[in-house]
């Protein structure tokens, strides 16, 4: 089928437009290759899908109705794997429009996009994040997600609803996948194992937020790869069982649906940064700090629901993600 992937030069967009062409979609990449971070690694990861018979790459900003229009008009998508956004928590504190012209004005093109054009299954990237100052763990969908800590979150938990909307309003099926920590291979380099990596090669000390009392729910690219594509073939439907005298929020009377994807094995951030130091054979200097605004101190996805309707099993233990992450590091940046 043919597959318009948004955020494509990203890196959860570029490995899923790589899984599609593996098995032989076709897909339409699209980007606007923004300086949020190094431009560079978005093009490398570009330059592996350029090339290849059944890929086209646009370069196009979201916030532009008028270019979005054209593009659901001219390639006439089937389906619609939407991965780009403005990324990042503590950005947000620094420039909030660009979050509104990305994930709040880019997502109803998207969702007009697909109106307009009769799209099947849109797939689209929510957050953890959403869950914001909940403090009941493991992270479920069928919890109430209405007290964001940032405005990235925020946005997010909008998608949800404007999608909701839309499949309500439409009938146009949407599911939501709620990231949890995604890291490996071609990652991005605002995130924590990525700027650890960096700075312990250089001899640069880490900072260590919260005092080290973080844990995140890492997540391997592979894994959630294989989630997205499999959850892509899945088009949502309406629940049956579901009741607006009791409603649950992960799913509806509508072809809607949310999830979780994460690894359902929260790893302590101070096991993180000894697995690396392992992996890189060196030694951190850590400089603790606060818990900055924004973030949140722990993470953890109840996943089953995506068990259950897709047999989502994520299988790749942190000491080898990071190794492979390590390894990829140094093999691109030229490190002995």
């Amino acid at each position: 089928m043919k597959v318009l992937v948004t955020g494509a030069a990203g890196f959860i967009g570029a490995a899923t437009a790589q899984a599609l062409l593996s098995r032989g979609d076709t897909v339409v990449g699209l980007d606007n290759l923004n300086a949020y971070y190094d431009v560079s690694l978005k093009r490398a990861r570009l330059a592996l899908l350029e090339g290849q018979p059944n890929f086209q790459f646009i370069k196009c900003d979201l916030k532009d109705r008028a270019d979005m229009e054209e593009v659901f008009a001219v390639h006439k998508p089937e389906r619609v794997v939407h991965l780009a956004a403005q990324a990042g928590v503590r950005y947000g504190l620094e420039n909030p429009h660009s979050y509104v012209d990305s994930n709040l004005t880019g997502f109803l093109h998207i969702l007009e996009g697909c109106r307009q054009h009769d799209i099947a299954h849109l797939v689209y990237a929510s957050s953890s994040s959403v869950y914001g100052g909940n403090t009941n763990m493991p992270f479920s969908v069928h919890d109430n997600v209405d007290h964001p800590l940032s405005l990235y979150a925020a946005t997010k938990k909008a998608n949800e609803l404007l999608a909701h909307s839309y499949s309500h309003l439409y009938g146009l099926p949407t599911t939501g996948l709620r990231f949890f920590t995604v890291y490996g291979p071609w990652g991005r380099p605002d995130m924590s194992l990525f700027l650890f990596t960096r700075r312990i090669l250089a001899g640069e000390p880490i900072e260590v937020f919260n005092y080290g009392q973080h844990a995140r729910d890492f997540t391997y690219i592979d894994d959630i790869v294989e989630g997205v594509v499999r959850t892509l073939d899945r088009i949502a439907q309406p629940d049956p069982a579901w009741s607006g005298d009791d409603p649950d929020p992960g799913t509806s009377n509508a072809p809607y649906r949310l999830y979780n994807i994460g690894n359902n094995r929260p790893v302590e951030l101070m096991d993180l940064i000894a697995t690396l130091e392992t992996a890189l054979g060196r030694k951190a200097e850590k400089v603790m700090a606060p818990l900055q605004p924004g973030d949140v101190p722990r993470t953890c996805a109840d996943i089953d629901a995506l068990v259950a309707d897709i047999g989502f099993q994520p299988k790749t233990p942190i000491e080898d993600g990071v190794q492979r992450f390590v390894a990829w590091y140094k093999g691109y940046y030229g490190i002995a």
